[in-house]
């Protein structure tokens, strides 16, 4: 029989498991929903919907790269503690959603989490995380996704931390070979280490700048007074300038610099005139583990007791 939306909604509200779960439990029972609740409890989509509200902020990120180097992309999966993430199952599990990831064609991460689970295709996405809930006892969630393609170059992957940080950066070259491939580790190691968040002043959105011009001025008036508007002009753009270095990717001081003074963009154009290549430095990506998120005050102690008792 069809199973309509308004019986997937009731479900949800009975039971607080997941869209698809509700939706599977209902075609399987012929739209029952005290059969549906049963099938729900002995999948263990309810212990795990019972988790849900619990803060999940810890967790990893992970990369993932084709063969070819031409797509890429990387994952956060959240748990409620470092003490689950550092297991190998949940390693293990982060690993495959990347794999998956790195297979997508969803656009958002509701699509994302509507797809068959490439490692057993009788499930979803949702579902195979709804049984790793069950297994490692937490709340677990997929929190985002990103995957870049590059027909005209590369993209390459830096895990920091054991994956606490992961970065992806796409590398535009008409020249392949080990110093360039080198030259792109060492910029994903720039973002991981110095968190732009452009990688160039292109990015930087227009009513960003205006807003910042005009707080840097009315900063630069208090301070000067008596000053006319080229010399608070020439302060605001001075310090707006040193800003953007700070933001900027390809604006930063490469943190190798050997005279603590190249800029990252002139280390790139350093590593593309010795090979011969044309290079840009298209974009980045850089998931940081439960940046944004609220996260639980716990001690280690109490943590450990937890997992203990189960």
């Amino acid at each position: 029989m069809a199973i309509t939306a308004a019986q997937v909604k009731k479900l949800r509200e009975m039971s607080g498991a997941g869209m698809m779960e509700c939706k599977k439990a209902l075609a399987e029972t012929n739209g029952d929903l005290d059969a549906a609740i049963n099938f729900l409890r002995e999948s263990g989509a309810i212990k795990a919907a019972k988790k849900a509200d619990r803060i999940a902020a810890e967790g990893l990120a992970a990369g993932a790269v084709s063969e070819d180097a031409k797509t890429a992309a990387v994952v956060e999966v959240n748990s409620e503690t470092d003490f689950a993430a550092q297991t190998d199952k949940f390693k293990s599990y982060v690993a495959q959603v990347a794999q998956q990831a790195l297979q997508t064609e969803a656009a958002d991460l509701d699509s994302f989490m509507a797809e068959k689970w490439i490692f057993d295709e009788s499930k979803t996405v949702s579902e195979a995380l709804t049984d790793e809930v069950a297994v490692i006892s937490e709340n677990l969630k997929i929190r985002r996704f990103k995957k870049l393609t590059e027909e005209n170059g590369f993209i390459t992957s830096y895990t920091h931390a054991g994956g606490k940080i992961v970065v992806l950066v796409d590398v535009v070259t008409d020249v392949v070979n080990d110093a360039i491939r080198e030259m792109a580790h060492n910029v994903a190691l720039q973002a991981a280490a110095l968190n732009p968040k452009y990688c160039s002043r292109s990015e930087v959105d227009q009513a960003y700048l205006d807003s910042e011009k005009e707080i840097l001025l009315t900063t630069a008036r208090n301070e000067k007074p008596d000053a006319n508007e080229k010399i608070l002009n020439g302060m605001v753009q001075g310090r707006l300038n040193k800003e953007l270095s700070e933001i900027c990717l390809l604006d930063q001081v490469y943190v190798k610099a050997e005279d603590g003074k190249q800029k990252v963009q002139k280390y790139v154009d350093q590593v593309a005139k010795e090979n011969g290549a044309k290079i840009q430095i298209k974009g980045f990506v850089r998931f940081e583990t439960g940046e944004g998120l609220e996260k639980k005050q716990e001690n280690f102690a109490e943590e450990v007791a937890k997992q203990v008792k189960g």
